[in-house]
Order: structure tokens, then sequence, then C-alpha cells
């Protein structure tokens, strides 16, 4: 989406706004200012805004932009937005003359910027509405993004598997994770403790706790056991790549749907922001042509 020049216009020809584009493309890409670009970046960074400034001008050249009007006010915060980024007034100034700036090179730029935005918003505003038969469709065609999961709580205790410690040996660590499974049989209100005091896992600050778990997070083995308990059961010894572990699946959470009803208002929101991508595109598309 570029105006394409036969002969690109220097630089320093195109005024401060420009310059502006191309702060603004160093932060983006590089999250550097101008001043500390090489000159392989710099490159990088022309070419970036000169895309941008050049659409930018193209846009404000159009009929649609004859009556845009960004209040003053407007225009106002955005550069104090700008501007309380820094530490104060001193450091703002400082940094933008850096960049060969100034406040009134801002002021204007975030103007066009201002502006820019609106009239964007106005083209996008000509597409047409979205109907109740597209959102039913959508919803038909994309079922799979309004199904939760099974989810479950779980908690673990994890006795790695290391040769070069006699007690976490295989057959040693096998024969840990059975005592501790055997101590707790019948006893899950014990599950957390026993976690805190025996397991090797970082979770064992938290009581072994897993969190909600979805399938397919854990390793495996571990995500076949924990999803064949029923809630309140201990699973294990279990073998991962880490170790030995016991699993606790403290409750169920069951797989749901969200209906149409109840998905039509998000499902409403995407389709008009890509019905008004379009609209933009193409209005570009004709700015150009003519």
């Amino acid at each position: 989406m570029t105006t394409t020049f036969l002969h690109q216009p220097p630089t320093e020809s195109l005024g401060g706004e420009y310059r502006y584009h191309l702060l603004r493309a160093a932060i983006e890409r590089f999250q550097c200012d101008l001043v500390g670009l090489d000159a392989h970046r710099m490159v990088e960074v022309e070419s970036q805004a000169r895309r941008t400034f050049d659409l930018e001008s193209l846009v404000l050249s159009s009929c649609e932009a004859l009556d845009a009007v960004v209040p003053e006010q407007r225009i106002e915060d955005a550069f104090k937005e700008l501007q309380g980024r820094y530490p104060d007034k001193d450091a703002f100034e400082e940094d933008m003359a850096r960049n060969g700036l100034d406040e009134d090179v801002m002021r204007r730029a975030l103007q066009r910027e201002l502006t820019f935005d609106a009239v964007m918003q106005r083209v996008g505003a000509y597409a047409e509405p979205i109907t109740e038969i597209e959102e039913r469709l959508f919803y038909e065609l994309h079922r799979e993004r309004f199904q939760t999961p099974e989810r479950r709580a779980a908690r673990h205790i994890l006795i790695t598997v290391n040769d070069d410690y006699p007690e976490n040996a295989r057959d040693a660590a096998l024969a840990r994770i059975d005592r501790i499974a055997a101590d707790l049989k019948g006893h899950i209100e014990r599950f957390g403790a026993m976690a805190r005091r025996h397991s090797e896992c970082p979770t064992a600050t938290e009581e072994g706790n897993l969190g909600l778990v979805t399938p397919g997070q854990l390793f495996p083995a571990l995500d076949k056991g924990l999803f064949g308990l029923k809630a309140g059961d201990i699973g294990g010894p279990l073998e991962s790549d880490l170790g030995f572990h016991l699993l606790l699946c403290e409750r169920i959470e069951p797989a749901r749907s969200v209906d149409f009803e109840q998905a039509r208002a998000r499902i409403r929101s995407a389709l008009e922001q890509r019905r008004r991508r379009e609209a933009q595109k193409d209005w570009i598309s004709s700015l150009r042509q003519r």
C-alpha cells in the first residue's frame, strides 16, 4: 500500500512531519530513536516511513479529507500524552531535538495523523451493515471457536529421576513415590501438605497446584492419567521425562458451548471490523487508480 514515485524526493524535502514517521518507524522496528540507528537499519526505517507518509499524504489529499477537522483539544491531548512518557518537559524537548523535531513539527505531525485516522474511520463507516444471516453463517462455520474444553483443577507431586544422586536413581525415585502414594491412600486431604514436603517441582511451594488444566497441556502420560480420573481421585505413579508423578484431580469443569445468542455481539464486532478494513482497502485502491 504505497504511492510510487518515479524519482523519490530526498528526505529533507518532505518536511518535519516526515521525520516524525521516521522516528515512529525506528521505535516500532528497533525500539530505538533515529540517533541509535546504523546505516543498514536506517534503510529499513526509511522504507517503512516512506510507505506510511505516502499513504497518509494520499488519504489527506482526498475529497473525503476536505472537511475533516480535528479539534485543537484532541491535538493538545495527543501532544500531552506523548510528553507524559518523559520524566519532564526538558527531557521531552531534548529527545525531540536529538531526532530533528520540535514542538511545532510534532503538533503538525499529530494533526496529520489524527486527521488520517478520522478520514479512515469515516470511510470504514461506509461499509454495508452486517446481517443476521452473516452472523449465523460465521457461527456455524466456526463452531470450534465457541466451545470451551473440559478443564480440571489438579495438583501433583514430582520425584525427579537423576542418576547423579543415589536417592534419585530411577529405582530409588520410584520407591519414594510409591511410599508417598501409600501414605496418601484414603487421605486426599493430605495431598497439599505432602506436595509441599516431598515434591521436587517448583509448584511444591503452592502445594503442588497446577491450576486449571485443559487436554494437551501436560506430558502425554500425565494428560491421559489426569483426564481418566474422577473428581477426588489420585492417580499414579505416572512417569514423564522429568520423573515420577502423583496426580490429584480436585475438580472437573465440563466442556461447554457458547450458543449463538451469547456469541452474537462478539461475532458482529469481528465481522464489522473486517468489513470496515475491506472498505478502507478498496477505497485506498480507488484513490491510487485515480
